[in-house]
């Protein structure tokens, strides 16, 4: 078993079972030897009674008078006893007739014991002493060995009913005292990177969980400050390094307009400009993401009708799609509309779009299905590329995590376009997510956004 608290409930209902099983088994054992001791005082006062019956005298009496004698006395409870009384060289001098005829078996060396007699069944039998006289007294088993099968029923049925409700507590007290486990383990799911403050609560009762969630929250207080140094240190050096790169711009633009550089030269100038192009661009976005991190974007909401939105963003994507050699559908259901900031969604979908078509095959394309219901607007962007695993698919939003497709030509999840993607959702107090599992070849990337949302 996987979970913990199946494992408490199991041995809790185990343990509880095992317990009550050895204690059934002592009870057993400890009332069936006092019952028989009940038994064997009983044979030991029938014998003091008959002795009592026969008198001082009784050694005198012949055995017509001592048959006469003891039989008066027992024949009230022959149901209860049988009586043996022989003399020396075994001569008979009195047998109850519930007997009928049988002898007591006489175990050499024992005075006390349990043996099974023709007709008349198990007894306990109890050996006395009167000299001359040897009396065996019997008692039968029969209702003890009853009354233990009784005692044995209404356990098994209490050891079952014990079972069922050991199970029973034993899952309400793994619950209880998992608890704070799933407390844990729920607060350390939502702490992420865009998600560093939030703590796990200490209960007042100092206990080993509460020592546990606190030295996590230790960690967590660590793993906070070393990350707002890492956002400190993403911000200060982007805007340090914004100052260099354009003065390597202005001087690179300068060299162009020189007429004595050669073609060589002057396509090397070029090169250089796209790169401090393209190294400007990282910087920008990382600056986005560390004011994003810090709350310091703003965005401006207002209400847009959903199809109007995407046809103008459609008009784009076709553009994109036919200049790759690819094809763009998209579909709109739902009458309403949203509060969006229209900029930055725009920026969202053509920033999923790009990705898709990156990875899509020629003549191939991408579709977009958009959904206004229930007051949530959800946009579905599928391509047709090789998808990605599970794992791959909850590691794309973050930052500088790329993957690459089949042909190993071009990578996904691009460095920080998604993480953007992902800010800007957030912004909107919406969700974006992706998966395989549901198309097949291809990734499907999922944005749900609220549909009145206040600035």
């Amino acid at each position: 078993m996987k979970s913990i608290g199946s494992r408490i409930t199991l041995w809790y209902a185990i343990t509880l079972t095992a317990t009550l099983a050895t204690l059934f088994i002592a009870g057993h054992y400890l009332l069936e030897r006092y019952l028989v001791r009940q038994l064997d005082e009983l044979n030991e006062n029938q014998f003091k009674h008959l002795r009592a019956v026969l008198g001082q005298d009784y050694a005198s009496l012949t055995p017509a008078v001592i048959d006469e004698r003891i039989r008066e006395a027992t024949e009230s409870a022959s149901s209860m006893f049988y009586t043996d009384m022989h003399g020396p060289m075994t001569n008979r001098f009195f047998r109850s007739s519930n007997l009928h005829g049988q002898s007591i078996p006489d175990i050499v060396g024992q005075n006390i014991y349990s043996i099974s007699v023709d007709g008349v069944g198990e007894v306990r039998v109890g050996e006395f002493l009167l000299r001359p006289f040897d009396v065996m007294v019997a008692t039968p088993l029969a209702p003890v060995r009853d009354l233990m099968a009784g005692y044995r029923r209404v356990f098994f049925g209490l050891l079952l009913l014990a079972l069922v409700l050991a199970l029973l507590i034993g899952y309400g007290l793994s619950e209880l005292f998992l608890r704070p486990v799933r407390v844990i383990q729920e607060t350390a799911n939502r702490i992420r990177s865009d998600n560093l403050t939030e703590r796990i609560p200490v209960g007042n009762v100092k206990d080993e969980m509460s020592q546990l969630a606190a030295f996590l929250n230790q960690m967590f207080d660590r793993l906070e400050n070393a990350f707002s140094e890492i956002r400190r240190f993403s911000a200060e050096a982007s805007h340090e390094l914004k100052t260099p790169l354009s003065l390597m711009q202005l001087h690179a633009e300068r060299l162009l307009g020189d007429d004595t550089l050669t073609e060589a030269q002057r396509d090397s100038v070029m090169v250089q400009l796209e790169e401090i192009g393209r190294v400007n661009h990282i910087i920008d976005e990382l600056l986005f993401l560390s004011r994003a991190d810090a709350g310091a974007v703003l965005i401006e909401l207002a209400q847009q009708s959903p199809a109007a939105f995407l046809g103008a963003f459609a008009q784009d994507a076709n553009a994109l799609a036919e200049y790759d050699g690819k094809h763009f559908v998209w579909t709109h259901t739902g009458e309403g509309s949203v509060s969006i900031d229209g900029k930055r969604i725009r920026q969202v979908l053509l920033n999923l779009l790009t990705n898709a078509l990156k990875v899509t095959p020629l003549d191939s394309g991408v579709s977009m299905d958009s959904t206004l219901v229930d007051d949530r607007w959800r946009i579905s962007i599928v391509d047709e590329g090789p998808g990605l695993t599970t794992e791959q698919c909850e590691r794309m939003f973050e930052r500088f995590v790329r993957f690459g497709n089949a042909a190993g030509g071009d990578t996904r999840g691009a460095g920080l376009g998604l993480p953007i993607s992902r800010s800007i959702v957030k912004m909107h107090k919406g969700r974006i997510w992706a998966t395989s599992r549901d198309v097949g070849r291809g990734l499907r990337v999922v944005i749900e956004l609220p549909a009145t949302q206040r600035a």
